[in-house]
């Protein structure tokens, strides 16, 4: 595997088998916008603990991925999110994909960093990696896939490259306050909730 590879549409055997040895991957979408249905996936980043990095090109009019999905769906690999419920929901609706097992780090932050309210990703690292991420691409036009400038491709290889050490040391603050538990069963009713966020119910835990 090279350490940076840009696929369309889907990843190749080669990528697919390589991933599938890992224990846990990153994994990251950009969209044309937050609506699920709306607004189109555009790309599918993904990254390991040796730092190879894939970037899928998905182009409009695109509904399957058969490599991706095997992937995103293997029960022997975790795929590990920042705010899972929105990329989890993009891979559904757009390429059926039901991601599972999952990991998320924002889920994983707010019952661990309970001293602040900052847990978006840029905040994340910064404490856990003493790393500066420029999220100036993050409002950018995702949807022209053959023409990403390179910063887009950088800033989105920053979204998946520092997950897996921020989830290791996540889990260590969780079962240090003896809630890693707590998180695990928070994690696997993900794939329920973006089933209700995609049929469009609102919180049906409300009184």
């Amino acid at each position: 595997m090279k350490n940076f590879q840009v696929f369309d549409n889907d990843i190749d055997s080669t990528a697919l088998e390589y991933y599938l040895q890992c224990g846990a991957i990153a994994v990251d979408t950009e969209t044309m916008g937050l609506i699920p249905r709306r607004d189109r996936l555009c790309l599918v980043q993904i990254c390991d603990a040796s730092d190879c990095v894939s970037m899928v090109r998905i182009q409009r009019g695109i509904t399957n991925a058969p490599h991706l999905k095997k992937l995103m769906e293997a029960p022997d690999v975790t795929k590990v999110f920042h705010f899972a419920r929105f990329d989890v929901g993009m891979l559904k609706a757009y390429l059926q994909i039901t991601t599972f097992p999952i990991f998320c780090t924002k889920i994983a932050s707010k019952l661990a960093r309970t001293y602040t309210d900052k847990h978006g990703l840029k905040d994340l690292i910064k404490e856990l990696e003493q790393i500066e991420l420029d999220k100036t691409s993050q409002s950018s036009d995702w949807g022209s896939v053959y023409e990403l400038s390179d910063t887009q491709l950088q800033y989105a290889a920053n979204d998946v490259r520092y997950l897996l050490p921020v989830r290791k040391k996540l889990i260590e603050m969780l079962e240090r306050e003896e809630r890693y538990e707590l998180a695990l069963a928070s994690f696997n009713y993900l794939p329920i909730l973006v089933n209700l966020d995609l049929l469009g119910y609102e919180d049906i835990f409300r009184h």
